[in-house]
């Protein structure tokens, strides 16, 4: 007897395979950027591309593509559409951020395929997907790494130069696993034949969930900044120091840390999230006074001017923190990422897939950053959300049930089908404030 399989089977077997690839014990999965787990999930990604003929490249920043030529004849490469996500994750991280939207984009661009194949639909361009490199940032910040440096946001050099905490750098890290490429390579798309964007992800939020609809389309993203801190003491030994005589730099950063929580209580509720994200002490013996505390404080809120005023009172606060504790504590702005507004003709594209689908669908901003935020400032993009369960995400516990993925597949397929028949063609981006 013949099993015929479907394409939602084939997409959910494939996307649990993936999972699979550096699984933790509690559900979730551990591919930090440019790691051997890392790594096995490029090679799965260049294997489906390869099994079916499409042609595989690699940037200088590590940015992974798979072209597939939808357009027959003419004199050269066609211009392309470009879909995609990331396939790295944070530590102990969720199975479904970033992997998702790649998985989904293998599954669209394969069904699209088959469809010009066989005359169902034409396209004006080829289609590429992409795995973008150090998407999360956990490894090697910032984060948005490749996709920024692939639109032109980030310094390619830079950014190879940066390293993670055991010194490794971004260069040394892809050449190990071997996918430091070069923008020569001609399976990587120009950045200036991309005539769109699509990306699909999972919320990250409860908004989908709450309101029992299917799909978010994405108009406009938060102001973000984040915050390099050092608060530097000096070091001594914990028990022959006279507390007096203490130059304790993790107690001054115990300071710093509270303040990124009191700081959401000074503004309405739910207008600005903070946080202290990665703490790194030296040298953190158990019998010594610690001498320097490095920290990323992470300020986050639709309106800038709500960002900008935390940012100087924690600035503030910082000197009172000097002041009684006798330590040093020095911050440096960077990883500045401004309000960025998507097309309005791709969110409504997506409200027209939805409807001829019979889907509901709203309108809603995304608080997190992702790759097509990057990608908007040089094409034309659009965003699309699934619903996640409880809001949880970073996590190990973060799920998106298979039919609610199915139907984000199915949308994006119906979403690239337009914009390769050239939906966006001649949109302005990035997209504008809303009147």
């Amino acid at each position: 007897m013949t099993v015929t399989t479907t394409p939602e089977d084939a997409f959910l077997s494939d996307f649990h395979e993936v999972a699979t690839i550096g699984a933790t014990d509690a559900g979730g999965v551990e591919r930090q950027a440019a790691t051997p787990m890392d790594m096995e999930t490029r090679n799965w990604f260049k294997a489906f591309a390869q099994e079916r003929g499409w042609e595989t490249g690699v940037d200088g920043i590590g940015n992974l593509f798979a072209r597939v030529p939808l357009v027959a004849g003419g004199d050269g490469p066609a211009d392309v559409i470009l879909a995609g996500s990331h396939l790295d994750s944070q530590p102990k991280g969720g199975r479904f951020d970033g992997a998702y939207g790649v998985i989904a984009a293998l599954h669209a661009a394969a069904q699209i395929e088959r469809r010009v194949r066989d005359g169902e639909i034409a396209a004006k361009y080829d289609l590429v997907v992409v795995d973008w490199f150090n998407e999360e940032g956990g490894r090697f910040p910032p984060s948005i790494m490749g996709s920024s440096v692939y639109a032109g946001l980030m310094d390619r050099d830079q950014m190879l130069q940066v390293k993670d905490l055991e010194g490794v750098s971004v260069r040394d890290a892809l050449e190990g696993i071997g996918y430091l490429g070069s923008d020569e390579d001609p399976g990587v798309p120009r950045v200036d034949t991309v005539r769109g964007y699509a990306e699909i992800h999972i919320e990250q939020g409860r908004i989908l969930e709450r309101e029992g609809l299917p799909l978010g389309a994405v108009d406009s993203s938060w102001y973000t900044q984040k915050l390099d801190i050092e608060v530097l003491g000096e070091q001594s030994h914990t028990g022959a120091t006279a507390m007096a005589d203490r130059h304790d730099a993790l107690v001054g950063a115990s300071h710093v840390i509270l303040l990124f929580q009191e700081i959401c209580e000074r503004f309405p509720e739910e207008t600005l999230v903070s946080s202290v994200g990665q703490v790194t002490v030296e040298p953190n013996s158990p019998i010594v006074v610690n001498s320097r505390v490095h920290l990323v404080g992470d300020l986050r809120a639709n309106d800038p001017q709500i960002v900008k005023d935390a940012r100087d009172w924690m600035l503030d606060e910082f000197k009172k923190v000097e002041e009684k504790t006798g330590l040093k504590v020095v911050a440096r702005d960077f990883d500045i990422r401004p309000n960025r507004y998507y097309p309005i003709e791709g969110v409504e594209l997506q409200e027209k897939v939805a409807a001829d689908r019979g889907l509901d669908i709203r309108r809603m901003q995304t608080m997190a950053g992702h790759d097509s935020v990057a990608m908007n400032t040089a094409t034309p993009s659009v965003m699309m959300f699934i619903p996640s369960f409880e809001g949880v995400s970073h996590c190990e516990r973060e799920f998106t049930s298979d039919e609610d993925m199915v139907t984000g597949v199915q949308a994006l397929t119906d979403v690239l089908v337009r914009m390769l028949d050239g939906a966006l063609d001649d949109v302005a981006y990035p997209g504008t404030p809303p009147a």
